[in-house]
């Protein structure tokens, strides 16, 4: 929601609008005028203000009310689930936790974005972020339907793949859109690392909590808050990740333990390359300004 930062009666809003509604102002302005003296004396005309209306109030409509209704839509999910596989109160809880969490957080990003709607890509990423809330309920609940997890967790790694093609193909991408995108997959793979780690142990949960540690201690750290560049060998990390976490969850490879400590030493040595990499240039920043 926009705030005004000046007051305005509403005889000026209505002038401030129709002069903003005309391409050409005061070209228009004056054949109107000219016309009027041709044709006799004018007559004034009654201007309804409560007709005029802010342009921004039907986009401010559109980006409040979306991102409310996918959570209604996961709301509707938790339904099917515990229609089909048992869903009780705990899981209930998270996956409206999740809804409630993910709405109020998406509705203040999309206000602070430039383009201030959703685009088609965003939408993929919800599509994904309602599996998320899925399996968020399944784990905290413990309902034991594995296959469900999995083919959850799956779907929602695969989509992760199709987001991105859709906002290059579209011309939609956006920082808000690159962000949500990363948050999800975060989410993901720390609700997955909770559920391995039932069977693995509490070690399994660095996977999940080391990316939310780096953003704790960027609070504190300015450098840590430095823009890395691009690089194929950390997404390829992070999509081992999630990968790796599924497997071991479904059970079905044997010595998965090992697959996932390895994967936790693949995303350990990225996050010290990029650290290494945000203090050296750190560092040479400040040595500049010396």
């Amino acid at each position: 929601m926009t705030t005004l930062q000046h007051s305005t009666t509403p005889a000026v809003r209505g002038v401030a609008s129709v002069v903003r509604d005309s391409s050409r102002g005061d070209h228009a302005f004056r054949s109107s005028r000219d016309q009027a003296r041709t044709t006799g004396p004018t007559r004034s005309v009654a201007i309804d203000h409560s007709r005029v209306t802010s342009p921004a109030t039907p986009k401010a409509a559109q980006f409040n009310a979306e991102p409310a209704a996918w959570a209604g839509i996961q709301v509707i999910l938790l339904g099917v689930l515990e229609s089909t596989v048992g869903l009780g109160v705990m899981g209930w809880l998270a996956g409206i936790a999740y809804a409630v969490a993910t709405q109020a957080l998406l509705s203040g990003a999309v206000q602070r974005s430039a383009r201030g709607l959703l685009g088609p890509a965003d939408r993929v990423t919800l599509a994904r972020g309602l599996l998320v809330g899925g399996v968020t309920a399944l784990v905290a609940d413990r309902a034991g339907e594995t296959a469900v997890l999995v083919v959850f967790a799956s779907v929602a790694l695969a989509l992760d793949f199709v987001d991105g093609q859709v906002a290059r193909r579209t011309g939609t991408s956006s920082p808000m859109g690159a962000r949500f995108d990363m948050e999800v997959d975060a989410f993901l793979i720390l609700v997955l690392s909770v559920h391995v780690a039932l069977s693995f142990g509490p070690w399994v949960l660095v996977m999940g909590a080391l990316r939310y540690a780096f953003v704790a201690a960027s609070w504190g750290l300015d450098w840590l808050r430095g823009a890395l560049p691009p690089s194929y060998a950390r997404k390829a990390v992070a999509a081992v990740q999630g990968i790796v976490l599924v497997v071991a969850a479904s059970g079905l490879v044997p010595y998965a333990g090992v697959l996932v400590g390895l994967a936790l030493a693949s995303l350990i040595w990225s996050f010290g390359r990029d650290i290494v990499w945000l203090w050296r240039n750190a560092s040479v920043s400040v040595q500049g300004v010396k």
